[in-house]
């Protein structure tokens, strides 16, 4: 009958296991010299040799013939404790005998000498499902087992395992197995079963077994349908994505091209491809960008990708986006086996990754600020004055433009008596068109009504805080208004206006005021969705300037 790879070739000596020469130096020592523990704990992921070293142990204790520490494997004991035919050497899953009764029944056994080995040893595996119970049952015979009683505990959640138990036994680490270790071992396997394994697939094997030999290897297995296992043969078995697959789709991503990204998605599920393993690779290739981008000669990349690669795609994002991406990708990770249909998660995903618009969540926010950052003040046209005049925004030759120095008669016969139109400042990345003149208009009524170039001035200003600024140029959200001496600024809801009125935005505010019309200003914060003029009053201004729109 066919025995998997992973069973055929666990090792059966301390010197080959691979990744693991701190335990095993220490434990063959331990043998040479004759100072065992009577009680072990092996503690580490899954698949790094824990109960391997164990069975080695439980062996080289026992062997016949040692040498230099090693079991040889060719004695009656060695070969009966690996058939399982001595029962002095008994190991136990503590998954499944996880009852103070099981634990009572090993300790009735124990107290009895082994019958033809020297020692008698348990293994129990996944200690730290024992109940409450059990390992109160085991405490006592722990702390004072027989001289010819060896316990070899092994476990992957250390911090499930009591205190007590700890302190009473060795405890051993099992470091998680690098990739260049686990394709060094698939290579060697993949030569002695006649298998023509390329160096890209070993090294793509070895990346997806995270740290586990016994992952590695039955991935190898599971691609071993054929003699020749290349890259593209371990992408078909495992159902992932191909390096020009992925890098398209988080090029999209980049470019935020939602409908490009959707085609590049849409192409790998009809080809058959696990969408929450696509989920995996994406995110590994986001986190290599944003390594890459913060430290460049990092080792710790792994999604396999050439430099080049990394430096074309992490330029199109700042990190804020790609910490983004990751968040966003975890939380559909984490809700994907709850989900109905894997696919639409999937999707929405892609979507959120590429508008973080559509987000409201705090890495979404700082996404948007360092977007803002990098492209949105750079692309703002800066504000130029001509000698002896003041800049006046676009589409202003279609106001009639009025002299400072003009008397109030002469300024009744040419300008209009409406109110000027209210200024709407645009987001960064947005343009409200038409924006209204920044050259001061006087009114029939200047009691009631100041220069409306004032607020351009102050967010001129307030460019130096970012935060300040983003918040206040959001013409949808906040409005300003300078009435005899008083600055009152509209706010669309409770939130901005408490934003506003906090001290970090309002000191940096008064600061800005002062210093745009040259005097001290009353500041008043208040919610409201405009700026406090009537309907009536709104359509016969815009009216004046041939602005209205009815939306």
């Amino acid at each position: 009958m066919y025995q998997a790879l992973y069973r055929k070739y666990r090792p059966r000596c301390f010197h080959d296991v691979a990744g693991q020469e701190h335990v095993t130096e220490t434990l063959r020592r331990q043998i040479l010299r004759d100072r065992l523990s009577h009680a072990y704990l092996f503690v580490g992921t899954r698949g790094t040799g824990k109960t391997t070293c164990a069975k080695i142990l439980a062996r080289a204790i026992n062997c016949q013939n040692p040498a230099d520490g090693e079991p040889c494997n060719t004695c009656k004991s060695c070969i009966g404790i690996e058939n399982g035919s001595i029962l002095d050497v008994l190991e136990l899953d503590a998954a499944s005998n996880n009852g103070v009764d099981s634990v009572r029944a090993l300790r009735e056994e124990a107290i009895y000498t082994p019958a033809s080995v020297k020692k008698r040893v348990y293994i129990i595996d996944e200690v730290h499902m024992l109940s409450s119970s059990a390992f109160n049952a085991l405490l006592k015979i722990l702390e004072e087992p027989p001289e010819h009683l060896v316990f070899i505990l092994a476990t992957t959640e250390l911090h499930k395992v009591p205190a007590t138990i700890l302190s009473r036994c060795q405890r051993f680490s099992f470091k998680r197995l690098t990739a260049e270790v686990i394709a060094a071992r698939l290579d060697l396997v993949a030569n002695n079963e006649g298998l023509n394994l390329t160096s890209e697939a070993a090294g793509k094997l070895a990346a997806l077994a995270d740290g586990s030999m016994r992952d590695g290897l039955s991935l190898l297995d599971q691609c071993a349908s054929d003699t020749l296992i290349d890259l593209q043969r371990v992408l078909d078995t495992v159902g992932l994505a191909g390096h020009q697959e992925l890098t398209r789709l988080v090029g999209a991503v980049a470019d935020r091209d939602i409908s490009d990204a959707l085609g590049c998605l849409d192409n790998l599920y009809c080809d058959g491809r696990d969408l929450t393993s696509l989920l995996g690779e994406i995110a590994s290739l986001v986190r290599d960008m944003l390594i890459f981008k913060l430290s460049p000669g990092s080792p710790l990349l792994t999604s396999g990708f050439s430099v080049e690669e990394l430096s074309m795609l992490s330029k199109k994002m700042p990190s804020e986006r790609l910490l983004y991406c990751l968040e966003t990708i975890k939380e559909t990770l984490f809700s994907i086996s709850r989900s109905g249909n894997v696919k639409l998660s999937v999707e929405m995903c892609l979507i959120r990754i590429c508008d973080e618009q559509l987000s409201a969540d705090a890495s979404a926010m700082l996404a948007r600020i360092a977007g803002l950052e990098v492209t949105g003040i750079e692309n703002r046209r800066p504000r130029t004055v001509l000698a002896g005049k003041e800049p006046q925004a676009e589409g202003s030759e279609n106001y009639p433009s009025m002299d400072m120095n003009m008397n109030m008669d002469k300024d009744k016969d040419t300008v209009p008596a409406q109110k000027p139109p209210e200024i709407l400042v645009a987001p960064i990345e947005q343009e409200v068109v038409p924006k209204t003149p920044v050259a001061p208009i006087i009114q029939n009524n200047p009691e009631t009504d100041e220069s409306k170039g004032f607020w351009l001035d102050i967010l001129e200003i307030l460019k130096e805080d970012l935060a300040v600024y983003t918040l206040l140029s959001d013409s949808e959200n906040v409005h300003a208004e300078l009435r005899a001496g008083t600055l009152t600024i509209r706010a669309s809801n409770l939130f901005t206006v408490n934003t506003i009125e906090s001290k970090m935005f309002s000191e940096p505010l008064k600061a800005a005021a002062s210093k745009a019309l040259g005097r001290e200003i009353i500041i008043r914060v208040e919610a409201g969705s405009s700026g406090g003029e009537s309907n009536w009053d709104k359509l016969e201004r815009l009216s004046a300037f041939n602005v209205i729109k009815f939306e």
